[in-house]
């Protein structure tokens, strides 16, 4: 029974605009994340099993789960009718929306597709409301098919064997309308068995549903204007997200995959290489493992991301945790045939266009110019990137750390945990070192300082699948800042040759010889080679292109740039970001490139919104 005090007390936080969070008696749950003009309920059936349906409405900001036994109902009826007169007075109007499912038997669950039902008040006086939840569904995708979804009018709005949460007369005491919301249970077998992969898209569908009928509501129904959906979906973070999005940035922290792979005597091995007339893979060595895979999957697999209610960042936690196992399986078979398959898995093989992209620029720039020009040494650029950083404190005191020159890195140069690296042997073209700043300064090291002061740590050391974003971009900020030139693109084309050459079973001295043909020198070639053989067979080489092309088109089709710097993540997730954005769980960017001061970098800018592709970036 719901006692007095439960409810007074739970009127009073609504009256004084404070979230309410009470388990109910008996069993359920009251979750008003602060005022909004609507309540999603989810009554548990007495006579049978329902397992999976009471998590369908916890993704939304406003839920009630409660007990659907009879000697109950009374109670229940007058909380729902209480909190719905509170609301209406402040908003004008107010929607209760019942979900159930439907059960299994000769008329139940069907197999053809998943499907739901939308029962609507006979009146009419919800139709515009009934129709987006039923055109949102619609628009979904469970088990890669869209669901079938029927409308129906009803005086009569709940499940089979239980009575209306409110009556007519009750609903036209507190300003509220109700609309019911029938679900076939695809998201378990007929003995109960959950499956959580299905569940999740059932859940994630079905709140994002909600959320948009209850805009619609919103728009047609009250007096308060919100400027999207997402403005009524959950704003307030439970502790068990930032515990585990907390436990995943530490695992993710405790290794670095770009490090690992990179060999520390790859200058030793070329040396090799030369002497074999480029006739014999050279032998790479790597760093020892700082840490035991095997120990660190045990504390992942630990980590439990069903406890999320949102479906929004349960399925960024998942998704995550997914990525780190393959990420420390990786680490594992590092110099050993299963490392290539991995590597793979996590960053993919070139398609066909990506290829043909990178055959066109190499045929458009067949050589790059000899330009007899000043060389930076490590040390040199080294000051020149200390100098970037402090320009960037002079605003965020706590920006960056400063840049290290090591002996143990041999590819240039490399940015691991918001710190940049830069190979004792490098030698930098004076030409590029401002672009090359803008790459690794203005890209990897400023995104990861944005990402650390998000409330989700996840965004600086990254959403899963987020390189191919952050290299794109970095390679945008060298045109940006104009140092992109055809001897950079050719590079990455060749980069993208050789992966491909890689997955279709090239071996090292096939790949360099590839490299060599398209007018590479030998200490070219054989860099290009080492990269894409590191670790055994490193497929992320091919994502710098990729990245450039994903990029390209997030500009064109009228992305926000700016935006792209809040954190670590892929173009993939920008629906995502701007939807935590939205709903005010995470921050604007708190810094930006410092290239975007400059004018000619904003003019370059707007030309990147017409069809520029990325050979139309250099000239010649």
């Amino acid at each position: 029974m719901i006692e007095g005090a439960l409810l007074d007390t739970v009127l009073s936080r609504v009256d004084a605009g404070l979230p309410v969070r009470r388990a109910m008696p008996v069993w359920g749950r009251l979750h008003i994340d602060r005022p909004l003009p609507f309540l999603m309920v989810y009554r548990r059936p007495v006579d049978r099993p329902d397992a999976g349906t009471e998590r369908c409405v916890t993704g939304t900001a406003s839920y009630l789960q409660v007990t659907g036994a009879p000697e109950q109902r009374t109670e229940v009826a007058r909380l729902i009718e209480s909190v719905s007169a509170r609301m209406s007075a402040v908003f004008g109007a107010f929607l209760v929306v019942e979900v159930w499912a439907v059960p299994f038997g000769p008329h139940g669950v069907s197999e053809a597709c998943p499907g739901f039902r939308v029962i609507a008040p006979a009146d009419g006086t919800l139709d515009p409301t009934a129709a987006e939840l039923a055109r949102a569904l619609g628009e979904q995708r469970v088990m890669r098919r869209a669901p079938h979804v029927e409308t129906v009018s009803s005086g009569r709005v709940a499940a089979a064997g239980m009575r209306p949460l409110l009556s007519g007369a009750a609903l036209e005491r507190c300003g509220a309308s109700l609309v019911g919301l029938e679900i076939e249970p695809v998201y378990r077998s007929e003995g109960g068995t959950v499956f959580p992969g299905v569940h999740r898209q059932v859940q994630r569908a079905v709140t994002t549903s909600l959320d948009r009928a209850s805009y619609r509501f919103s728009r047609t129904r009250t007096a308060v204007r919100f400027a999207h959906y997402h403005q009524l979906s959950r704003r307030s973070v439970v502790r068990a997200v930032f515990e585990i999005d907390r436990r995943l940035a530490a695992i993710g922290d405790a290794f670095d995959v770009l490090l690992q792979v990179t060999p520390v005597d790859a200058e030793a091995a070329f040396s090799a290489f030369r002497r074999s007339r480029y006739q014999r893979m050279p032998a790479f060595h790597y760093r020892p493992l700082p840490m035991d895979p095997g120990h660190l999957k045990h504390q992942l697999w630990a980590v439990r991301t069903e406890r999320v209610e949102d479906p929004t960042l349960m399925y960024l936690l998942r998704e995550k945790q997914v990525e780190l196992d393959r990420q420390l399986t990786l680490l594992a078979d590092i110099d050993s045939p299963a490392f290539r398959l991995g590597s793979m898995l996590l960053y993919r093989a070139p398609d066909a266009d990506l290829v043909a992209l990178a055959e066109r620029i190499l045929a458009a720039h067949p050589r790059a110019r000899e330009r007899g020009e000043l060389l930076l040494s490590a040390d040199e650029f080294r000051a020149l990137a200390a100098a970037e950083i402090a320009e960037y404190r002079t605003k965020a005191p706590d920006f960056g750390a400063p840049p290290q020159v090591r002996k143990d890195i041999y590819t240039g140069m490399l940015v691991s945990k918001g710190r940049l690296y830069i190979g004792e042997t490098a030698r930098i073209a004076h030409s590029r070192a401002d672009s090359l700043i803008q790459h690794e300064i203005g890209t990897h090291v400023l995104t990861h300082h944005n990402g650390s002061l998000q409330p989700l740590r996840l965004l600086a050391v990254g959403l899963p699948g987020y390189e191919a974003q952050q290299e794109g971009l970095a390679v945008l900020a060298e045109y940006l800042s104009g140092g992109l030139d055809p001897g950079r693109l050719r590079i990455l084309a060749a980069r993208v040759l050789a992966v491909d050459a890689l997955v279709a079973g090239a071996e090292f001295v096939d790949v360099f010889r590839l490299v060599r043909a398209r007018g590479f020198s030998q200490r070219a070639s054989y860099t290009v080679a080492a990269r894409v053989f590191r670790g055994g067979g490193f497929t992320k080489d091919a994502m710098y292109l990729h990245g450039l092309v994903g990029i390209l088109r997030y500009v064109r089709e009228g992305g926000e740039f700016e935006r792209l710097f809040v954190g670590k993540f892929s173009t993939a997730h920008a629906p995502v970001i701007d939807e935590l954005l939205m709903r005010g769980i995470i921050s604007p960017a708190a810094v930006q490139p410092r290239y975007l001061d400059r004018g000619e970098v904003r003019r370059r800018l707007e030309r990147l919104r017409a069809d520029v592709t990325v050979t139309d970036l250099v000239e010649g």
